[in-house]
Protein backbone atom coordinates (compact mmCIF):
# COMPACT_ATOMS: atom_id res chain seq x y z
CA UNK A 1 0.00 0.00 0.00
CA UNK A 2 1.35 3.36 -0.94
CA UNK A 3 1.32 6.42 1.28
CA UNK A 4 -1.52 8.00 -0.67
CA UNK A 5 -3.68 4.86 -0.36
CA UNK A 6 -3.05 4.71 3.41
CA UNK A 7 -4.09 8.34 3.82
CA UNK A 8 -7.26 7.82 1.79
CA UNK A 9 -8.06 4.70 3.85
CA UNK A 10 -7.60 6.60 7.13
CA UNK A 11 -9.69 9.56 5.89
CA UNK A 12 -12.41 7.22 4.61
CA UNK A 13 -12.45 5.32 7.92
CA UNK A 14 -12.66 8.56 9.91
CA UNK A 15 -15.57 9.77 7.76
CA UNK A 16 -17.35 6.44 8.24
CA UNK A 17 -16.91 6.66 12.03
CA UNK A 18 -18.23 10.26 12.00
CA UNK A 19 -21.24 9.22 9.90
CA UNK A 20 -22.07 6.37 12.30
CA UNK A 21 -21.70 8.70 15.31
CA UNK A 22 -23.95 11.33 13.70
CA UNK A 23 -26.57 8.68 12.88
CA UNK A 24 -26.55 7.42 16.48
CA UNK A 25 -26.91 10.95 17.90
CA UNK A 26 -29.78 11.81 15.56
CA UNK A 27 -31.51 8.52 16.35
CA UNK A 28 -31.22 9.19 20.10
CA UNK A 29 -32.55 12.75 19.71
CA UNK A 30 -35.50 11.66 17.56
CA UNK A 31 -37.51 10.66 20.63
CA UNK A 32 -36.87 13.93 22.47
CA UNK A 33 -37.75 16.27 19.58
CA UNK A 34 -41.16 17.86 20.14
CA UNK A 35 -42.84 19.57 17.20
CA UNK A 36 -44.97 22.73 17.42
CA UNK A 37 -48.57 22.80 16.17
CA UNK A 38 -51.57 25.11 16.27
CA UNK A 39 -55.14 23.81 16.72
CA UNK A 40 -55.74 24.15 12.97
CA UNK A 41 -52.59 22.13 12.21
CA UNK A 42 -53.69 19.44 14.69
CA UNK A 43 -57.03 19.12 12.90
CA UNK A 44 -55.43 19.09 9.44
CA UNK A 45 -52.69 16.57 10.29
CA UNK A 46 -55.01 14.29 12.28
CA UNK A 47 -52.43 13.88 15.03
CA UNK A 48 -53.20 10.68 16.90
CA UNK A 49 -53.53 10.16 20.65
CA UNK A 50 -50.31 9.73 22.60
CA UNK A 51 -48.00 11.60 20.23
CA UNK A 52 -46.21 14.44 22.05
CA UNK A 53 -46.18 17.92 20.56
CA UNK A 54 -46.34 21.57 21.56
CA UNK A 55 -49.65 23.34 21.14
CA UNK A 56 -49.64 27.11 20.69
CA UNK A 57 -52.31 29.73 20.32
CA UNK A 58 -54.46 32.12 22.30
CA UNK A 59 -56.40 31.13 25.44
CA UNK A 60 -60.07 31.60 24.59
CA UNK A 61 -61.83 34.19 26.79
CA UNK A 62 -64.40 32.54 29.06
CA UNK A 63 -62.95 29.05 28.66
CA UNK A 64 -60.79 28.90 31.81
CA UNK A 65 -62.28 26.53 34.42
CA UNK A 66 -60.44 25.78 37.66
CA UNK A 67 -61.16 22.44 39.33
CA UNK A 68 -60.02 20.50 42.37
CA UNK A 69 -56.34 19.92 43.22
CA UNK A 70 -54.89 22.49 40.76
CA UNK A 71 -56.76 20.97 37.80
CA UNK A 72 -57.45 23.51 35.05
CA UNK A 73 -59.18 23.27 31.70
CA UNK A 74 -59.21 25.89 28.96
CA UNK A 75 -59.40 26.17 25.19
CA UNK A 76 -56.58 27.22 22.89
CA UNK A 77 -57.53 28.72 19.53
CA UNK A 78 -55.72 30.16 16.54
CA UNK A 79 -58.67 31.71 14.75
CA UNK A 80 -59.45 28.63 12.68
CA UNK A 81 -59.92 25.91 15.28
CA UNK A 82 -60.14 25.38 19.03
CA UNK A 83 -58.65 22.59 21.10
CA UNK A 84 -59.59 21.83 24.73
CA UNK A 85 -56.61 21.60 27.10
CA UNK A 86 -56.48 19.91 30.51
CA UNK A 87 -53.61 20.70 32.88
CA UNK A 88 -52.89 19.81 36.48
CA UNK A 89 -50.41 22.05 38.22
CA UNK A 90 -49.56 25.64 38.97
CA UNK A 91 -50.08 27.95 36.01
CA UNK A 92 -47.54 30.69 35.24
CA UNK A 93 -48.27 34.07 36.87
CA UNK A 94 -48.85 35.74 33.50
CA UNK A 95 -51.29 33.08 32.27
CA UNK A 96 -54.69 34.62 31.50
CA UNK A 97 -57.49 34.47 28.99
CA UNK A 98 -56.86 36.17 25.67
CA UNK A 99 -53.06 35.77 25.95
CA UNK A 100 -50.64 33.62 23.98
CA UNK A 101 -49.76 30.24 25.43
CA UNK A 102 -47.62 27.24 24.53
CA UNK A 103 -48.51 23.90 26.13
CA UNK A 104 -46.55 20.67 25.83
CA UNK A 105 -48.23 17.28 26.06
CA UNK A 106 -50.32 14.85 24.02
CA UNK A 107 -53.89 14.26 22.92
CA UNK A 108 -55.94 11.67 24.78
CA UNK A 109 -58.49 9.32 23.19
CA UNK A 110 -61.28 11.91 23.65
CA UNK A 111 -59.41 14.61 21.70
CA UNK A 112 -58.47 16.63 24.80
CA UNK A 113 -54.89 17.89 24.92
CA UNK A 114 -53.38 16.70 28.22
CA UNK A 115 -50.64 19.22 28.97
CA UNK A 116 -47.79 18.55 31.36
CA UNK A 117 -46.15 21.95 30.78
CA UNK A 118 -47.80 25.34 30.19
CA UNK A 119 -45.80 28.41 29.20
CA UNK A 120 -47.27 31.91 29.09
CA UNK A 121 -45.77 34.92 27.38
CA UNK A 122 -43.36 36.61 29.76
CA UNK A 123 -43.82 40.27 28.83
CA UNK A 124 -45.95 42.40 26.59
CA UNK A 125 -43.68 42.11 23.56
CA UNK A 126 -42.83 38.40 23.59
CA UNK A 127 -44.57 35.85 21.43
CA UNK A 128 -43.07 32.57 20.19
CA UNK A 129 -42.17 32.82 16.51
CA UNK A 130 -44.33 29.85 15.63
CA UNK A 131 -47.39 31.38 17.34
CA UNK A 132 -46.78 34.74 15.64
CA UNK A 133 -46.42 33.05 12.24
CA UNK A 134 -49.61 31.05 12.78
CA UNK A 135 -51.53 34.19 13.82
CA UNK A 136 -50.24 36.05 10.76
CA UNK A 137 -51.29 33.17 8.53
CA UNK A 138 -54.77 33.11 10.09
CA UNK A 139 -55.11 36.91 9.77
CA UNK A 140 -55.28 37.56 13.54
CA UNK A 141 -51.97 39.39 13.84
CA UNK A 142 -51.94 42.83 15.51
CA UNK A 143 -49.22 45.18 14.26
CA UNK A 144 -47.99 46.04 17.75
CA UNK A 145 -47.33 42.41 18.87
CA UNK A 146 -43.69 42.40 17.87
CA UNK A 147 -42.79 46.01 18.61
CA UNK A 148 -40.67 46.81 21.65
CA UNK A 149 -42.34 48.71 24.48
CA UNK A 150 -40.37 51.89 23.64
CA UNK A 151 -41.82 51.96 20.11
CA UNK A 152 -45.36 51.53 21.46
CA UNK A 153 -44.85 54.29 24.01
CA UNK A 154 -43.40 56.71 21.42
CA UNK A 155 -46.86 57.30 19.97
CA UNK A 156 -48.30 58.20 23.40
CA UNK A 157 -48.04 61.78 24.66
CA UNK A 158 -45.42 62.36 27.33
CA UNK A 159 -46.86 62.40 30.85
CA UNK A 160 -46.89 65.74 32.64
CA UNK A 161 -46.11 65.70 36.34
CA UNK A 162 -47.98 67.78 38.87
CA UNK A 163 -44.73 69.53 39.73
CA UNK A 164 -44.32 70.77 36.15
CA UNK A 165 -47.78 72.31 36.26
CA UNK A 166 -47.12 73.88 39.68
CA UNK A 167 -43.85 75.44 38.43
CA UNK A 168 -45.62 76.87 35.39
CA UNK A 169 -48.42 78.29 37.56
CA UNK A 170 -45.95 79.76 40.10
CA UNK A 171 -43.91 81.32 37.29
CA UNK A 172 -47.01 82.90 35.74
CA UNK A 173 -48.08 84.61 39.00
CA UNK A 174 -44.69 86.14 39.78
Amino acid sequence: MTRKQRRLTIIGGALAVLAVAAALVLNALRDSIVFFSTPTMVAEKHIGPGRRFRLGGLVQPGSLVRGQDLAVTFEVADGGAKLPVAYKGILPDLFREGQGVVAEGALDANGVFKADTVLAKHDETYMPKEVADALKKQGHWKDDYGKPAAAKDAAKPAPVSMRDGAERTAGATQ
